[in-house]
């Protein structure tokens, strides 16, 4: 799996670039800059993108900035954004388009290998992997939105589970229910989103989405 980080932090990029090949990730390119993110990102065309939201040279937001604008140039560009911060304008942005897998994690709430490997791994397989600070703003920030009306306290809690990348059976023994209930829940949910089955879209990602983005 060919990896482009955007790291400006040089001992943090080289950890993450060690951390990536051990587990056998190939990183045709590490950057630290939002420049170089946008050319590396169009030159090798990579299964995900590992992006840190503040980069040279005002860190604030040139790392975002420059994955949406690689993901507008290559629709469907799994992206995995890495930060200290939660920027939710631009996170919200991010995920408007509904293509392609997302993550979003910071880097304080990463506490081992595996947890960031089966991250990285989700993302650039098409799935989400948000972190429950970053799933709670956006939540508290739109906890009024209309096509989320319908769904229930419970089904809210299955759902931020859901944005969070648990599985039904991780989800059941979070919430101390049967996997049969947690299923349910999560049908009850595609049908107030309306999303219908379909073999052409993933409806666990859209139905996380339109909570994201509603």
């Amino acid at each position: 799996m060919r990896v482009v980080l955007a790291e400006d932090l040089f001992l943090l990029r080289q950890g993450i670039i060690q951390l990536l090949e051990a587990y056998e990730f190939e990183v045709v390119a590490a950057v630290d800059n939002g420049t170089d993110l946008a050319a590396a990102i169009a030159e090798h065309r990579p299964d995900v993108a590992v992006v840190d939201v503040r980069l040279p040279p005002t860190f604030t937001t040139e790392g975002l900035q420059a994955a949406l604008r690689a993901r507008r140039e290559q629709p469907g560009l799994p992206i995995l954004v890495l930060s200290q911060h939660v920027e939710q304008m631009y996170a919200r942005e991010l995920l408007a388009d509904g293509t392609g897998g997302i993550g979003y994690l910071l880097k304080d709430s990463v506490l081992d290998d595996e947890q960031f490997i089966d991250a990285v791994r989700r993302v650039a397989a098409g799935g989400t992997a948000m972190d429950p600070a970053v799933v709670a703003q956006l939540m508290t920030s739109h906890a009024r939105d209309e096509p989320l009306a319908a769904l229930t306290a419970r089904e809210r809690e299955v759902l931020e589970l859901m944005a969070e990348g648990c599985s039904n059976t991780a989800i059941a023994q979070r919430l101390t229910v049967t996997e049969g209930a947690a299923a349910k829940h999560i049908s009850n949910i595609f049908t107030k989103l309306m999303l219908p089955p379909s073999s052409d879209s993933n409806r666990r990602v859209l139905a996380v989405l339109a909570y994201l983005n509603a």
